[in-house]
């Protein structure tokens, strides 16, 4: 799988160590920056990063900030970006597979890497139930006029 990566000024060394881990699991990974603490603005981090997705050149997105909460906001932003806020592997596994998220969004200032780690490892793994919720997603879709994910006929 392709992964970007990107964080704030804040997540710079959670990051560097998602970037490890997931090329340790197997994984190509389009490390967006930063590459210091000098300060940034993490929705042009994320910007970069969904733009990437919706471009189909990366399969899934990560992104770090000092809570996630920022990196999710703007990520949802972008149409055809479904993120999550993660806190734990029962929301990597859940957002997965009742919404389709294809972006993770995690808080360096508010979990360990070990959290992240295995969260993000479930996320990576976990596919789309589909049935009842392909119409959830759909109209999600609909809201953000990206269209992805539209159930045949609609």
């Amino acid at each position: 799988m392709k992964i970007a990566v990107a964080a704030d000024h804040a997540a710079v060394d959670m990051k560097d160590e998602v970037v490890r881990y997931l090329k340790e699991l197997g994984h190509k990974v389009d490390d967006l920056g930063p590459f210091n603490k000098d300060r940034v603005d993490y929705p042009d981090y994320a910007a970069r990063a969904c733009d990437l997705l919706v471009k189909d050149e990366v399969d899934r997105v990560v992104l770090i900030c000092g809570s996630g909460i920022g990196m999710a906001m703007s990520a949802n932003k972008v149409p055809g970006c479904r993120a999550a806020l993660v806190h734990d592997a029962w929301e990597a596994e859940m957002c997965r597979r009742h919404n389709n998220a294809n972006v993770a969004c995690f808080g360096a200032r508010s979990q360990g890497i070990e959290i992240v780690t295995s969260s993000l490892k479930v996320f990576l793994e976990s596919g789309f139930d589909g049935g009842r919720h392909a119409g959830r997603v759909a109209k999600m879709s609909k809201m953000d006029g990206s269209g992805v994910n539209e159930l045949p006929g609609e």
